[in-house]
């Protein structure tokens, strides 16, 4: 019998190139990928939250601006910056899974029974060391001064910090609307929002930033 984390892995498997051809090919590949996203999470949207009108409203036009960020995320700043920020949301959610798992520990908040603080900062260390290192590949370099480590380092953090503030606010949503999962399209994982939680928030907040810094 398969347990959930050899689903996750399994499935990860299956995810992860698809996802990849899509994010490289960009353009109306890219656009199509990301539609597709978009129909369904809102439609997982849609059903987790049946009778609130407003809270549906405002849920789709945050995801219409999530995918809309994303394409011109990925074609304004580049491909490698976009895979550097989904990357660091990715480490973000497996370093406070198996951080979690492992250290376990104090819980953090009611809205989300299994996060732990020994999940957070494995989020945050992970998503450091795995960052910097994709940084040093991008820039194919095995050497980055103490400005830009620390400059790095910040971004990093900062968007593993958004990351997890939207996988806990869709598990607000998601113990509110009193369902374990946004949905089971993805073995292992439940539900696309499931997946994408971190991601969908983590995106748009870089796409602001990035039009903000010049980056």
């Amino acid at each position: 019998m398969i347990n959930d984390l050899e689903k996750r892995i399994l499935s990860s498997f299956i995810i992860f190139p698809i996802s990849l051809f899509f994010i490289i090919k960009g353009s109306e590949f890219f656009a199509f990928f990301l539609g597709a996203i978009f129909f369904i999470t809102s439609y997982e949207w849609l059903i987790m939250n049946k009778k609130k009108i407003f809270t549906k409203l405002i849920g789709i036009i945050f995801l219409l601006f999530t995918f809309s960020s994303a394409y011109f995320l990925r074609h304004e700043q580049g491909l490698y910056f976009f895979i550097f920020v989904v990357f660091i949301s990715i480490l973000t959610d497996l370093g406070g899974y198996f951080f979690g798992k492992f250290f376990k520990g104090p819980k953090l908040t009611k809205i989300s029974p299994k996060k732990t603080y020994s999940g957070v900062l494995g989020g945050f260390l992970l998503s450091i060391i795995g960052g910097i290192l994709l940084i040093k590949l991008f820039m194919n370099s095995t050497v980055l001064s103490m400005k830009e480590t620390f400059e790095i380092s910040i971004l990093i953090l900062v968007i593993s910090l958004i990351s997890q503030l939207g996988d806990l606010i869709i598990s607000y949503f998601k113990r509110k609307a009193k369902i374990k999962d946004t949905g089971k399209i993805l073995p292992g994982h439940g539900g696309m929002l499931d997946r994408i939680d971190g991601i969908i928030f983590a995106v748009p907040f870089s796409y602001l930033i990035a039009n903000y810094f010049n980056l």
